[in-house]
């Protein structure tokens, strides 16, 4: 880029440094940070390898211009008032558990706007500064993390029955699955788009099945083994499936994903055979008549008559009588239970549809991303919200296994809300990159 195209600074243009993606004003101190990162991106190209595969996948001069604008404002919108119903909900469905527990029925309300505040205090900056090149090395970072955390959790994790998945920091209990889930997405995205060609190749035992295959399968394996030595079944199948999604975004075949879904679901089998809780779990679900309604079933059952006594238009915001301690903590995961209650079908069907225009945009964000790591992150962590929103409606109506799924922006969690809203900064920060026809 010469002196002129400095001076114009025309944001369709295509950078081919990360110093070049920056706007120079007429400022010394301005300049000085320019070249500073200049050099900084210099070496970075020299020595990482990471950083060295291009912007976009196509070649420059058949490239779209990448485009720095605004956030996608559509995707903002449907996530601030997923972020504002939940907190809403939370508080409704937890203030008499809060009130009999804490003495405060606002006591989930404040820990959720303590986290959400929180969560958005720390993610504004990246949406803000963060450029594409910067969330690569950010998946390595938080996989590494992650691998660290799960070890630390078999040693000094909360056990809760024969599980132990949480860290205990006095103010806040941490999930490391919660952190896995994401940098899975991110790793996997970071090396699908970095071995493409070799991916999509028609050798059958060459990159098609060694890189397309064994390695994912070993980036997914190493998470979930340590998940299933917590015994979390629902972070074990999350993974998976979350895994096997961005391997198939990224263009493994058919058939490998076909055979890869069966050693995941060999998996499952085995740890719910080495595991009475799990066993119980599942026998409640299929023989939910035969279960005791007072003992077992009773979680099931008490949320099955909060949906179904809620019928067209519910019983009324706070007017729930299932959180009475019949619903066990109804501010978890059982919260859509409580929703279906008070506001009826027809607030159940506004949740699904305000998840459902989260999710559309998300996807159309992947479509206008400016690589092809950026579209497969976008995408995976869109897709994850999409899971687990469809994994905690099949629990609480008994379509399966009831298996401790939390429900996006609604279920109490500080860990769980301060990683979705940083997510969701995750696809904002990338909307800011998107890429348009000429």
């Amino acid at each position: 880029m010469n002196q002129s195209d400095n001076q114009n600074n025309d944001p369709r243009e295509l950078p081919d440094s990360p110093r070049k993606a920056f706007s120079l004003r007429p400022s010394a101190i301005k300049k000085s940070i320019s070249d500073a990162l200049d050099r900084r991106a210099e070496r970075l190209a020299e020595n990482d390898v990471v950083f060295k595969e291009p912007l976009t996948p196509a070649p420059v001069e058949e490239a779209k211009p990448l485009v720095k604008g605004t956030v996608d404002m559509w995707f903002l919108l449907w996530a601030m008032i997923l972020v504002c119903f939940g907190a809403i909900m939370s508080y409704s469905a937890s203030a008499v558990y809060a009130e009999q527990k804490f003495d405060s029925s606002t006591y989930f309300l404040w820990r959720y706007i303590l986290f959400a505040v929180l969560a958005i205090a720390v993610t504004v900056p990246f949406v803000m500064l963060a450029r594409p090149w910067f969330w690569r090395m950010f998946g390595a970072g938080a996989y590494l993390l992650s691998i660290f955390l799960l070890l630390v959790v078999l040693v000094f994790g909360v056990a809760e029955g024969e599980a132990q998945r949480w860290i205990d920091l006095g103010f806040i209990t941490v999930q490391p699955s919660e952190i896995a889930k994401m940098a899975v997405v991110m790793v996997l995205a970071l090396y699908m788009s970095k071995y493409e060609k070799e991916i999509t190749s028609t050798h059958a035992f060459g990159g098609s099945f060694r890189k397309g295959v064994l390695v994912p399968m070993m980036i997914i394996g190493l998470i979930c083994g340590l998940v299933a030595l917590e015994r979390h079944i629902s972070g074990l199948m999350i993974i998976g499936m979350l895994g096997v999604s961005v391997m198939f975004m990224g263009g493994t075949r058919i058939k490998w994903l076909a055979m890869f879904l069966g050693f995941i679901a060999v998996a499952g089998v085995g740890l719910i055979l080495v595991s009475s809780y799990a066993q119980e779990r599942v026998n409640i679900w299929w023989n939910i008549e035969q279960a005791d309604p007072l003992g077992s079933a009773w979680q099931t059952l008490q949320g099955l008559y909060a949906i179904g006594s809620g019928g067209f238009f519910g019983l009324g915001l706070g007017s729930s009588r299932q959180k009475f301690g019949y619903v066990s903590q109804p501010q978890n995961d059982f919260i859509f239970t409580i929703i279906c209650e008070e506001l009826g079908f027809i607030g159940a069907f506004v949740l699904v549809l305000l998840f459902g225009l989260l999710i559309w945009r998300g996807i159309k964000i992947g479509q206008r991303a400016p690589d092809r790591f950026c579209a497969l992150t976008v995408w995976g962590l869109t897709f994850k919200i999409a899971l687990q929103v469809a994994m905690n409606i099949a629990v609480v109506t008994n379509s399966m296994p009831n298996t401790g799924i939390s429900l996006p922006f609604f279920s109490t969690g500080g860990t769980s809300l301060m990683l979705q809203i940083f997510e969701i900064g995750i696809i904002l920060s990338i909307s800011r990159f998107s890429t348009l026809k000429k």
